[in-house]
Formats: C-alpha cells, sequence, structure tokens
C-alpha cells in the first residue's frame, strides 16, 4: 500500500522530480503509519489486499478477452443472412457463496455482449441470451471457475 500512495502523490502532481518524489515518501509514511494506528491495517490485511489485488487483474484479463470474443459472436449473428436469432431466458445456480462475488458475476454477464443479467436472487441468475448458442457454459463456464478460486483463496 505504501508504494500505490508514493505513486498516487506522484500521478497527482502531474510531473517527476526528486523533491515530488522525496515528498511522496514522507507523506506516504505519514499515511501508512496513519492507517497502521487508526485503522486497524495490519501486515495480514495488507497481504490480503494485494492477493485480491492480483485475483482482480486476472479476473479483468479474462474479462477483456470474453467481451472481444463475445462482440466477435455476436457480429456474425448480426451480419449472418442465414441465421435466425432463437433467444432464450436461461436459469442456474451459481456455487458462489459471497453476495459480491455474485454481482461481480451478474455485471460480468452483462458487460458480456449478448447477455444480460435479468434477475440475480440469492444464488439463482436468470440471464437472457441473444441466442440460444451463447447461453452455454453460463453456470460452469470461466467467469464462474475463476470466482469460484477467488472465493477460496
Amino acid at each position: 500500500m505504501y508504494i500505490l500512495l508514493v505513486l498516487f502523490w506522484i500521478i497527482l502532481n502531474g510531473r517527476w522530480t526528486i523533491e515530488i518524489f522525496v515528498l511522496g515518501l514522507v507523506f506516504a509514511a505519514v499515511i501508512y503509519a496513519f492507517a497502521f494506528k487508526f485503522m486497524g491495517l495490519t501486515l495480514q490485511r495488507e497481504k490480503i489486499f494485494w492477493t485480491h489485488l492480483w485475483w482482480a487483474v486476472q479476473y479483468l484479463a479474462v474479462l477483456l478477452k470474453e467481451i472481444i470474443v463475445a462482440n466477435i459472436t455476436v457480429l456474425k449473428i448480426v451480419w449472418s443472412p442465414k441465421e435466425h436469432v432463437h433467444p432464450v431466458i436461461v436459469s442456474f445456480d451459481a456455487p458462489l457463496k459471497s453476495h459480491f462475488l455474485q454481482v461481480i458475476l451478474a455485471d460480468s454477464i452483462t458487460l458480456t455482449p449478448g447477455t444480460i443479467t435479468v434477475r440475480l436472487y440469492e444464488e439463482k441468475f436468470e440471464v437472457h441470451c441473444l441466442d440460444e448458442s451463447l447461453a452455454q457454459g453460463l453456470n460452469d463456464g470461466v467467469f464462474v471457475k475463476m470466482l469460484k478460486k477467488w472465493e477460496d483463496a
């Protein structure tokens, strides 16, 4: 967190000089010490933060890849004169216990073109898919697998 505070200081200043860097080190140290003393930050919590940050970066990379693949699939469906579109609403249960990760899954499905999360109730998802082919793998796809690993970590 200390490194992030220093980088944030440098970004907010908008330029790089040795004075700005040294002041950033000092101010970041003061804020970091304040967080330890008064906000309950511990080394264990910071380790958890970095672990979750690593999972989030990996998840965002996969999400971007899936968005690009889904864009290509939807373009093929839209531009193909022979294809008949068969919209469908799919219901499935996700094995995620964390409500936060369930919402992340619902948002990821909605961000992926061709699918929209219509309803999330407890562990049950209802998803509208532009075509039946887009409904395959929703309940055990890459998003669910990654979020389940994240939850178990």
